[in-house]
């Protein structure tokens, strides 16, 4: 029960305003967002579920002149909770089952030294904010106040309206300094591989820790292949029969990297509470899903409703098309970076070493380029996927993602083709190979990790450094020094915004700063798109280049420690994401897998050293010898999917462990509901007494018989 002063201490106006829960996120709004748009979302962030809010705490931090407002956004762990239940949030329960949190069974959830306070993780906290945050969507509200331009569509998230309409400028998860210290120790003190993937999933989520994980099992994928490679280099051999043994052995191993991965995916998925148990009608609409609303048949909830055809039609119709022209313009590009490059050869002959001064300007121009062509296409990408307008976040994903690898890896292998299968100088693609996956990888090093930190840093030295000269000068000093105002001191209005503020010398305030001049850390996307690059430099020419499995085994340990570094000290805090294995990626990595066979058994029917062995064959012998070995290696690889089951056994005997566990709960509630049902039934038609009969020695029987006078007896 509530006393007066638990209200008070709740309400913005009560004792405990000046001290709030750790602050989870940060909201700061456009300098020049109007009133009207700002009281509206903190007021739905404040209020009652049953009013469309999210019932979490706001405070705002003191105000400069020109600067925006900055909110700090929180929640009570009994508000935590709530959600946590709300969300089907799983957990390990006292038995070793992973189930669906219960607050009315939170004891058998409270184990191994967990308290209310410890239950959920950091990562689980933000993501249950955030959740709360973006369930915040409009109900009757046309448009946003303040802004009649800007309307609202049915169940539209508002807040992903105030970041596309860049009303608010940032919004990020605030780090736990104490828990982060702890993560990134135990982090950069790993050996090798040894990861700590549970803490790195109890405070950056699933979503990167199971990148990490693959990185991880990646690397240890490539040991064998580098070890091959590194005697293949230092014995000096040079045979064809061991190359042909490095590429078949290459290729099959490359399946059960896969096959295996996807077990070990799905033991960490099911541990970590996100293993997909059920999927289809019941699947969650995403979130900015735009259509009539309707109800769902199989849930019963109002949801947008959008025609199929529509989606396939914009899909097929503009998208392919769109992606189409845009691969045909990059392999354009590369013709002619290659033509330009031929013509520069061909007139240093005539014109000696000054037009050996333009030998690299092609490869530099395309190069260039080539990144402004990424740049924009990202956009359009996103664009069109959301134009689509996808039902589920799941197939928004796969066809954005989709349009995005198709689109890279034209980019980074189209060139690499044109020297193996239309050049046919096997010099040069092995030159080609280990400059673009040697340096390639040394400049995704110092772009990740070293160059936002250093920039960042001289960034603020520089500008300190002009401050501080600034506040030196008298006539300057008023105008640069910050004065701190109360939130929207404006005249005009009567009422203030009633959003209480932190105390100026709140620690949250000067790390709320400092992270907000991190570069944010969207997705996964980067670093899964640089491992899949790796992959196809490695094993798409396995046959060509054996040492290039060496150089990408050395890149990805010193990646450990990179993106360790990048997540903890560089970017700021990411959002979590809920994921039960990598996705999209994993039908990538299999296609590249089977596009990888095709090229190394042409790579082999093409090597001078197999022509020399069979002068005799015609060029349609050594196509169908391509293809028979193509189609061997095929067949290994299916039978490999085939034999390998995706879920290990302890996985599928924990699954069926909790369906009985649940069917038995359900069972055993099913019947206490019909012996209810029967009791009340039975009172009501035969008017027996609700203290039954049992208490006095009697049966209902022997109690009307007795009633009768009359007992039969028999004689036998």
């Amino acid at each position: 029960m509530r006393t007066d002063s638990d209200d008070d201490r709740d309400s913005p106006e009560g004792p405990g305003a000046s001290h709030i829960p750790p602050t989870i996120y940060v909201i700061k709004f456009n300098r020049n967002a109007r009133r009207q748009a700002v009281e509206f979302l903190l007021e739905r962030i404040e209020s009652k579920q049953k009013f469309g809010g999210a019932e979490l705490f706001v405070r705002c931090e003191p105000q400069t002149p020109g600067e925006g407002l900055v909110v700090h956004v929180s929640a009570t762990k009994i508000k935590l909770l709530e959600i946590a239940e709300a969300t089907e949030l799983q957990k390990t329960t006292a038995e070793g089952l992973v189930q669906e949190l219960s607050v009315r069974e939170l004891d058998q959830f409270l184990h191994g030294g967990l308290t209310l306070e410890t239950i959920l993780t950091p990562a689980e906290r933000e993501y249950c904010v955030r959740h709360e945050l973006d369930g915040i969507v409009a109900r009757e509200e046309q448009c946003v106040p303040g802004y009649p331009s800007l309307h609202f569509f049915p169940g539209q998230s508002v807040v992903d309206v105030y970041l596309a309409e860049e009303l608010i400028v940032s919004m990020y998860p605030l780090h736990e300094r104490c828990y982060l210290d702890e993560v990134a120790s135990n982090w950069y003190k790993s050996i090798f591989l040894s990861a700590p993937l549970d803490k790195i999933r109890d405070y950056f989520g699933e979503s990167i820790a199971m990148y990490f994980s693959f990185l991880s099992f990646y690397t240890m994928l490539l040991l064998v292949p580098a070890i091959l490679g590194l005697a293949q280099m230092m014995l000096n051999i040079d045979s064809f029969s061991e190359y042909t043994f490095y590429a078949v052995f290459n290729l099959i191993w490359v399946t059960v990297f896969l096959e295996v991965w996807k077990r070990h995916c799905c033991g960490l998925a099911y541990r970590w509470g996100t293993l997909e148990r059920d999927t289809g009608a019941g699947e969650m609409v995403r979130r900015n899903h735009r259509g009539e609303l309707r109800r769902n048949p199989v849930t019963n909830r109002l949801e947008p409703h959008y025609p199929q055809w529509k989606t396939r039609a914009k899909l097929y119709l503009v998208s392919v098309p769109s992606v189409g022209l845009c691969v045909m313009a990059a392999l354009y590009l590369m013709m002619m970076a290659f033509w330009a490059e031929e013509h520069i050869i061909d007139w240093k002959k005539h014109y000696g070493s000054i037009a050996g001064f333009f030998l690299n300007v092609p490869s530099a121009v395309y190069a260039a380029v080539v990144w402004l062509l990424n740049f924009y296409y990202r956009k359009l990408a996103a664009f069109l996927t959301e134009w689509e307008n996808h039902r589920t976040q799941r197939d928004h994903d796969w066809h954005r993602m989709a349009k995005l690898v198709v689109f890279e890896f034209v980019n980074n292998f189209s060139s690499l083709f044109y020297i193996a299968f239309y050049i046919q100088d096997m010099d040069m693609l092995c030159s080609q190979v280990a400059t673009m996956l040697i340096v390639t990888q040394m400049i995704n090093h110092f772009q990740e990790a070293l160059l936002p930190l250093v920039v960042r840093k001289a960034y603020n030295k520089f500008s300190s450094a002009v401050m501080e000269q600034l506040s030196q000068n008298p006539s300057l000093a008023p105008y640069v020094a910050p004065v701190p105002r109360p939130v929207y001191r404006d005249g005009v209005e009567a009422q203030p915004i009633p959003v209480l503020s932190l105390d100026h010398k709140d620690p949250r305030i000067q790390q709320a700063k400092e992270e907000g001049q991190m570069d944010p850390y969207t997705d996964t996307y980067d670093d899964y798109l640089e491992m899949f690059l790796q992959f196809g430099y490695v094993f798409l020419f396995s046959s060509v280049y054996p040492m290039a499995a060496f150089w990408a085994l050395l890149n990805n340990v010193l990646e450990l420690k990179t993106d360790a570094f990048k997540l903890c000290r560089v970017m700021q805090r990411p959002s979590v994401k809920k994921c039960s294995d990598i996705g999209v990626w994993q039908n990538c990595f299999e296609l590249l897998g089977c596009i990888a066979v095709a090229t190394n058994c042409a790579l082999l029917c093409m090597s001078p050293k197999l022509r020399r062995a069979a002068p005799g064959f015609s060029t349609i012998e050594w196509v169908l010898m391509f293809v028979v070995l193509e189609h061997l290696i095929l067949i290994g690889k299916m039978a490999l999917m085939w034999l390998v089951p995706d879920q290990p056994a302890w996985v599928r005997e924990a699954l069926d462990k909790i369906a009985y566990h649940s069917k038995m709960a359900l069972r055993s509630e099913r019947g206490k509901r019909t012996r209810r049902q029967l009791s009340r039934r039975f009172r009501s038609v035969h008017g027996v007494p609700r203290s039954g009969s049992r208490s006095r020695g009697t049966t209902p029987v022997a109690a009307t018989t007795a009633a009768n006078g009359s007992v039969r007896r028999r004689d036998y």
